[in-house]
């Protein structure tokens, strides 16, 4: 499977996701932050998953400005579509989706710390976890891609995270664009800190393609 994850800047018409999906049509998945979207904005993603023959996972804020998660299949059908969980938990359920006959997990943003209640009774193959804004602090970015590796390790599931290239938590003026990945096992596959380019993951060898140029970086 190639999934392609972005690290966007906060945009109002979609711009680099439909960039990116037309550009890189061989891709299977493609995977951007919490909050990319509003509600308006869905219909346009069903009909790009369609079109393209691509699952779209990322996030939206519906009409109350409250955050939803979002997972289309590629035939343009909504597979997952619930609210964010507040802060005390416990982690909202559904929390997974099958997608062509795999398993995955859907945690938004900082449901990475509620716990995996809500994942305990599926086996799943790849989690997601789509991040709003950068980390506000090198140990916030070190504990969060910390608990990824971890989750990762304990579900034995691929897991992959990312947020927007641009914003601060609560407007603190800090902001680290992150992007991750790590394999069954908790090993990195790659770890992107303060550095927003696009990646193509290829999940059965374990190299990335950077969108913007011909490098590939092996697993680390």
């Amino acid at each position: 499977m190639k999934i392609l994850i972005g690290q966007p800047k906060q945009e109002t018409q979609l711009e680099q996701l439909q960039r990116e999906i037309a550009a890189y049509p061989d891709i299977d998945l493609l995977l951007y932050p919490e909050g990319y979207c509003r509600e308006t904005d869905v219909e346009t993603l069903r009909h790009l998953a369609k079109q393209f023959a691509t699952v779209i996972v990322t996030g939206y804020r519906d009409a109350d400005r409250l955050d939803r998660t979002l997972i289309i299949n590629a035939a343009g059908e909504i597979l997952l579509d619930r609210a964010k969980t507040p802060e005390a938990g416990p982690l909202y359920t559904p929390s997974t989706a099958v997608i062509d006959g795999q398993s995955t997990g859907y945690l938004l943003c900082r449901e990475i710390f509620l716990g995996l209640d809500g994942l305990k009774h599926d086996k799943v193959d790849i989690i997601f976890n789509p991040i709003g804004v950068g980390m506000f602090s090198e140990e916030q970015y070190t504990d969060w891609s910390g608990e990824a590796r971890q989750i990762s390790r304990q579900q034995s599931a691929l897991f992959l995270g990312t947020s927007h290239a641009d914003g601060s938590y609560r407007n603190c003026g800090f902001s680290i664009p992150t992007a991750f990945a790590f394999d069954a096992t908790g090993e990195a596959i790659f770890l992107s800190k303060d550095d927003p380019r696009t990646r193509i993951l290829d999940t059965e060898t374990h190299t990335i393609e950077f969108v913007n140029g011909p490098s590939v970086e092996q697993t680390i």
